[in-house]
């Protein structure tokens, strides 16, 4: 009963024993509030913990509530419900993605307490896998994987930050649902799956009154602050050894400055910065400042890039002349904190730097060994500023 009620908030469910009513969950209307309801079928001990998820990108969309890891209990740990396209779901991939979210607040005989709903392309997804439908199998469940990951993590990042910062924002009534969503849009995963050529990254602001197009499912009044805090943290990362040639007229004289560009006074048009330093004022492309960011985060220092092991490789065929770059490039692309292993006609790619690790690595690192199968020389600065720029492109974020 309770995998049916939870399945479907748009219906009531009585259920009676002898003429007596047993159970009844009444029917939540579109857009009305469905806690009530979630309370009445999991307890109030999980509705108090319950930490609400909003997670889209592309055709992937991540909704519903997950227990706050430093209060779960045994009897919480027992709500377990996860649906993929509104059919519940015992899968070992999504259960895996969640308990690895939780992973760092979680005892070792401690479990995750959920009610998730992942919709996706029917077409990714296939069915025929266990003889009750119980499990499915994704095409692409290495992305499917992060982006649940990602979801949960968030969240969970965000009840941490919750009391710290004084916001300056409106919020809501229902504690959890916006501040979730805020801390969504901080992640590559709800980004636009393409992008305009003009602003690859920043959208211009909408008009007064209007919503902003479907691409943008983030854009919101409180952007232009994240765009503020993209720059700050450009100016606390060192600049790279190497600053990247590009044909934007801002980045020659603002590429002069050793490792700041000076102090950030307001988000013009949300594209760029104004700055001011020694007096002086000038403006800088967000979209650039990003980039440089990125570049800098990739570039090793004195100690190579971090490697992040994947939990599903990614395996590609490439050819004989990819594959002899991939040999003579290994050391570089090391540094950079990308590992991989090759046999006679695939490679596998273990381990990328944390920049990459919410990328469609699916489509970016068939780019990058492309790219270094035309190069001559493979330097770690040129490689890292190859990929800063390319993660801009609309191949990039999915």
């Amino acid at each position: 009963i309770r995998r049916i009620a939870l399945a479907r908030f748009d219906v009531t469910i009585n259920l009676s024993h002898n003429g007596k009513i047993v159970r009844q969950y009444r029917a939540v209307p579109e857009g009305g509030q469905k806690e009530r309801r979630l309370g009445a079928i999991c307890g109030t001990a999980f509705l108090e913990q319950a930490l609400a998820i909003e997670w889209q990108h592309g055709d992937l969309t991540l909704r519903g509530w997950v227990a706050d890891p430093n209060h779960t209990t045994p009897a919480l740990a027992e709500i377990q419900y996860c649906y993929v396209n509104g059919r519940m779901m015992r899968d070992r991939l999504i259960n895996h993605a969640i308990r690895q979210a939780c992973e760092d607040k979680l005892g070792a005989d401690q479990q995750p307490a959920f009610v998730l709903y992942l919709e996706i392309d029917p077409h990714q997804v296939d069915v025929n896998v266990h003889p009750a439908k119980h499990e499915v199998r994704f095409h692409q469940s290495r992305l499917v994987h992060d982006f649940i990951y990602q979801g949960v993590l968030s969240v969970l990042q965000q009840q941490l930050e919750t009391p710290l910062p004084l916001d300056d924002e409106p919020q809501p009534a229902p504690r959890p649902i916006p501040e979730n969503r805020v801390a969504a849009g901080r992640n590559h995963f709800a980004e636009p799956a393409a992008r305009e050529p003009v602003a690859p990254r920043y959208s211009p602001a909408p008009a007064s009154g209007s919503r902003p197009a479907a691409p943008w499912p983030n854009a919101q009044p409180g952007y232009q602050k994240q765009q503020g805090e993209v720059y700050r943290q450009l100016l606390q990362t060192p600049a790279p050894m190497q600053k990247p040639k590009a044909p934007e007229p801002q980045e020659p004289a603002l590429a002069a400055n050793s490792q700041s560009f000076g102090r950030v006074l307001t988000i013009v048009h949300s594209d760029c910065a104004l700055l001011e330093r020694d007096g002086n004022i000038s403006l800088l492309a967000l979209p650039v400042a990003e980039r440089w960011l990125r570049q800098a985060q990739l570039t090793p220092g004195e100690a190579p890039v971090c490697a992040q092991p994947l939990l599903i490789p990614l395996r590609l065929k490439v050819s004989g002349e990819e594959k002899s770059a991939l040999e003579k490039t290994q050391s570089a692309l090391a540094e950079l904190g990308i590992e991989f292993q090759s046999d006679a006609q695939h490679v596998t790619i273990r381990a990328v730097p944390l920049p990459l690790r919410q990328q469609n690595l699916q489509i970016l690192i068939p780019e990058l060994i492309g790219y270094l199968a035309k190069q001559s020389v493979f330097e770690p600065g040129n490689i890292a500023q190859w990929i800063a720029r390319n993660l801009m492109s609309e191949h990039a974020q999915w």
